[in-house]
């Protein structure tokens, strides 16, 4: 069933324009499969609900879906300030883990130890590997969500643990690699696993929102887990704005445009 949503509804959605392209779009309506709309808890506001899919979407799937996350593991998380990595640092504790992150600035690391990860390590400062084996008594992490790729293979081989589990998203250090990299999983037993999102069947999603609605959605109203927001933005005239920030790199968690102002109480669909 299709179902035909207002941006300021008491709803956040992945926002399909139109519903058979699974890309996105900048409109102050959205036309959306029913199950993939999850309801706001009371206690959070539209412009906070816009900065949960889909980076919490992408990191509850990395880490439990594909990841595969158990109490007690060790988990490498690139990329420690954006909206995945915040997003994916807060999952991480949550689920009894220890999560340990890389980002390019002080005030990024910083971000995410605040919001428990157990270290932080500057990637512009040297090898992360050889710390990541220090703050981990030279065992390794067992999982790593990747979203540079290419650049961080070596380091990421050196920093996992036997029998890990690597899992790409995204290609930001390139997607070619020149060394023995096929030895060495094979030396360490580990696993590398490709992930997408937005291409996937609209039964997968509907699983997944499913099931992070019904495990994840429910820590929001509590203050257990909360979206990181960089910027506003006032209206979508601001748009170039907020692809020039983003850009940038300079942003700390997620950058949301406002199409409207917000009602000053929710209306019910």
């Amino acid at each position: 069933m299709l179902i035909n949503i207002k941006l300021n509804s008491p709803c956040y959605c992945e926002f399909h324009v139109p519903i058979d392209f699974p890309g996105g779009g900048n409109a102050e309506y959205v036309s959306v499969y029913e199950d993939h709309a999850i309801r706001i808890p009371d206690s959070i506001d539209f412009t906070t609900a816009a900065a949960i899919p889909e980076v919490w979407l992408t990191a509850y799937q990395l880490l439990h879906i594909e990841g595969r996350l158990k109490a007690g593991e060790t988990v490498l998380i690139h990329a420690g300030g954006s909206g995945v990595g915040t997003s994916a640092v807060q999952l991480v504790k949550l689920a009894g883990a220890t999560p340990i992150v890389t980002a390019g600035s002080t005030e990024k690391i910083d971000l995410a130890k605040s919001l428990g990860a157990a270290h932080g390590f500057n990637y512009k400062e040297g090898s992360f590997s050889e710390k990541v084996l220090e703050a981990t008594n030279g065992r390794g992490v067992d999982l790593i969500i990747d979203c540079v790729g290419g650049s961080y293979w070596e380091q990421n081989l050196a920093a996992i643990a036997i029998e890990g589990r690597w899992i790409l998203y995204g290609l930001l250090g390139g997607n070619r690699v020149d060394g023995e990299i096929l030895g060495k999983i094979l030396m360490k037993r580990m696993s590398l696993i490709g992930s997408t999102l937005r291409a996937r069947s609209k039964e997968y999603k509907t699983n997944l929102i499913g099931s992070f609605g019904e495990t994840a959605v429910p820590h929001f109203a509590t203050g257990e887990l909360k979206p990181i927001i960089d910027t506003v933005f006032p209206s979508l005239n601001k748009l170039p704005d907020a692809h020039r920030l983003m850009e940038s790199n300079a942003n700390a968690g997620k950058i949301v445009l406002t199409v409207r102002q917000e009602d000053s109480k929710k209306e019910e669909l």
